[in-house]
């Protein structure tokens, strides 16, 4: 398995390892629930090294970008950043990512008077989208993977600001949601903050060097210690995006899933101009959806799990379920799944198909939380 620069780090704070996408990543280092409460209620950090970085610039970024995109990337200021998709020719979704525009850097070599991007994409499709994006690379953009020598912390929660802001002399309050700077973090230079993240509390992602990242760490940890910030792993990452109904690659987006059926019709500008897989999405919202990802709570106590088959009120099949749990927060269960369209609505009633037992279920708007 491949490691972070932290990897070590925690080990030595017990944090329980498992392997995800490849990565030797902490799942949980106390237990979910109090990790998700601290995030929920005032401060968790993550480890998120393993994610993906593409910066793309020179004459042809733009063009590329736009292309390989379902968001419309001329809509980005410098500082900005955007939630997209890479679109498959037939609607499928390579991958979901982040596109940010770079304001011009010597250092970075964007200083040329041309639109930069740093694209932020999924551990376990680095490569597929690396060669998917320079597949389409008929633009002359220059591409250079820096993914190997990034390190990514997410501080989140309701008191995440507050503690990052004894350690950086850049006003935090003046980055609004999914924008970014350049600055200084605990006596470290070029850190990217970015008022962004996957947890729905609020708190920003910082982009840094290996070389930086264990003494970023360490700094955070005691100036979290004022409002019991935890540090945090995928377990609760994982239920934290869920309440908040937010798409797992893999789970709930895939190849197969358009972003039209999974409900990201507000990431995917028809009318921005051409990019890969309009054309079938033009067609598929012309003719009308056949399914719709929806979200759903659960009678009961027991939690459904991808796979489990979703059935309409008479017993019959309808779709499948994509990502569930027990959500801390709302102490009941929770899922997102895909069902036949016009059982997509809230309010409707279903049932999720264990096999020798079927859960009463009920189609409710989200992000549940």
């Amino acid at each position: 398995m491949q490691t972070t620069a932290l990897t070590e780090t925690h080990r030595a704070l017990g944090a329980k390892l498992v392997d995800f996408a490849g990565f030797e990543m902490p799942l949980t280092y106390t237990n979910l629930k109090e990790e998700h409460y601290a995030v929920r209620e005032r401060a968790g950090m993550f480890d998120v090294s393993h994610m993906g970085e593409f910066i793309v610039r020179g004459p042809g970024a733009r063009d590329l970008v736009q292309y390989v995109t379902s968001n419309d990337v001329d809509k980005l200021a410098e500082g900005q950043a955007q939630y997209s998709c890479l679109p498959r020719p037939e609607g499928g979704i390579v991958d979901d990512l982040l596109v940010y525009r770079l304001p011009p850097s010597p250092t970075m070599g964007n200083d040329d008077g041309h639109p930069a991007y740093m694209l932020v994409v999924n551990a376990g499709n680095i490569k597929k989208d690396w060669d998917w994006i320079s597949s389409h690379n008929s633009f002359g953009a220059t591409m250079i993977n820096i993914s190997d020598q990034t390190a990514l912390l997410a501080v989140q929660g309701p008191q995440a600001t507050e503690v990052l802001q004894t350690l950086t002399d850049t006003n935090l309050s003046d980055i609004s949601y999914y924008h970014f700077t350049r600055g200084s973090l605990a006596g470290h230079d070029n850190v990217i903050l970015s008022a962004t993240g996957y947890t729905g509390a609020g708190g920003f992602e910082l982009y840094l060097r290996n070389e930086d990242v264990l003494s970023v760490w360490n700094a955070i940890l005691e100036a979290g210690r004022s409002v019991d910030l935890k540090p945090c792993g995928l377990g609760a990452r994982d239920t934290l995006r869920l309440e908040k109904g937010f798409c797992l690659y893999g789970n709930d987006i895939n190849d197969e899933t358009t972003p039209l059926e999974a409900g990201l019709g507000w990431i995917t500008k028809l009318k921005a101009g051409d990019f890969v897989g309009r054309d079938h999405l033009l067609r598929q919202k012309e003719a009308g959806l056949e399914r719709r990802l929806v979200g759903f709570k659960v009678e009961g106590r027991r939690a459904p799990r991808q796979g489990h088959g979703i059935l309409d009120a008479r017993g019959e099949v309808i779709g499948t379920v994509t990502s569930g749990t027990h959500s801390p927060s709302l102490d009941y269960p929770i899922g997102l799944g895909y069902v036949t369209y016009g059982q997509h609505t809230p309010g409707t009633k279903i049932q999720v198909d264990l096999g020798r037992k079927q859960l009463e279920a009920e189609v409710v708007k989200i992000p549940f939380l």
